[in-house]
């Protein structure tokens, strides 16, 4: 075999370093190699942590670690744009929902990413319903209770929410323009938790917010009262509680939801790898009794392709209506 010149094994080690400098793309044998990143979008102890911390349990056992980094503000905004800008790899998930992937990518003019061109839907975790609260002392009983308030006593109603843009604002918007009563002002906070905290403590008089397993607790010791809740019917854990149909305005009726997100390019083999870890711990009665107990429903029955077809039609119906009602984050 004849020799090579230097000039060809000088071009066959460049080569060979060029090779071994390109990233390999992860597969489904080799996934995961190391602990995974959920990212929840929202500060630690809100409704987000209490719907991705018992599912990472779960799926620890199914893919290896699984750690949670709570990444708050603009409403889940800043964590969102932080995971669509890592790596693709499978190794940064993001706990996303209706706000994050509908509401604040439409309300807003410069959200930081876009939920169809750098997103890929993997599982829906769960479904979940909005709760109108109010501080005890306020004198009503029903959700026509702060209509008659606010027209008695104008400017002087404020509702809270995890921040602007949300799912939550949107139906606080809709409660404004259905009721007439347009001079009730929105605070947004830096999640649900101090909107809460300053709810009990009276600095605001109504929230909407998630109707988690904590609120639910709240209401039946008597540090809020919540007066009715967007689901079509009443929650196994609130049944006392009348919907938004009940209450005369069927059209609050809102549901939402809560699933795992990865950056888009991410390979097909690993979407695959995750959403079956995910269905198979959401089979898991013990987890799916930890969500029904908090008023949200498991989604046993998710995949990538449905989850995919469920976020297009969502931004496909209310992008109308968001923008009908005027609502800007910025």
């Amino acid at each position: 075999m004849p020799l090579l010149s230097r000039r060809q094994l000088l071009g066959k080690a460049a080569c060979a370093a060029a090779l071994l400098a390109i990233p390999r793309r992860a597969t489904a044998d080799s996934y995961p190699s190391r602990p995974i990143r959920l990212v929840i979008p929202y500060t630690s102890g809100a409704s987000g942590d209490q719907i991705g911390r018992p599912s990472t349990d779960r799926m620890a056992s199914l893919l290896g670690p699984v750690y949670v980094e709570n990444i708050a503000g603009a409403g889940g905004a800043l964590g969102t744009s932080a995971v669509a800008q890592s790596a693709p790899d499978g190794y940064s998930l993001l706990l996303g929902n209706s706000s994050t992937q509908v509401m604040i990518p439409v309300a807003s003019a410069h959200p930081g990413y876009d939920p169809l061109r750098d997103f890929r839907a993997i599982y829906r975790l769960i479904t979940s319903t909005l709760a109108f609260a109010v501080h005890p002392l306020l004198p009503v009983n029903d959700l026509q209770g702060p209509i008659a308030y606010a027209k008695a006593n104008p400017g002087k109603l404020s509702y809270g929410t995890p921040g602007a843009g949300t799912g939550n604002h949107l139906v606080g918007e809709m409660f404004k323009q259905q009721s007439g009563v347009t001079d009730i002002a929105h605070i947004p906070y830096r999640g649900i938790a101090p909107a809460t905290n300053d709810l009990v403590g009276g600095q605001i008089q109504l929230m909407i917010a998630v109707a988690s397993g904590p609120l639910l607790q709240m209401n039946q010791t008597g540090q809020l009262r919540i007066l009715a809740v967007t689901s079509e019917k009443r929650l196994g854990g609130a049944g006392q509680v009348p919907t938004v149909i009940e209450s005369g305005m069927p059209d609050l009726s809102y549901a939402g939801w809560f699933g795992l997100f990865a950056p888009k390019a991410i390979p097909d083999a690993i979407v695959d790898r995750i959403a079956g870890a995910t269905r198979m711990a959401m089979a898991d009665p013990a987890l799916q009794q930890t969500y029904r107990a908090q008023g949200m429903e498991p989604d046993a029955d998710s995949s990538p392709d449905k989850f995919q077809r469920l976020v297009e039609d969502e931004l496909a119906r209310l992008t109308p209506v968001i923008r009908s009602i005027g609502l800007n984050r910025d």
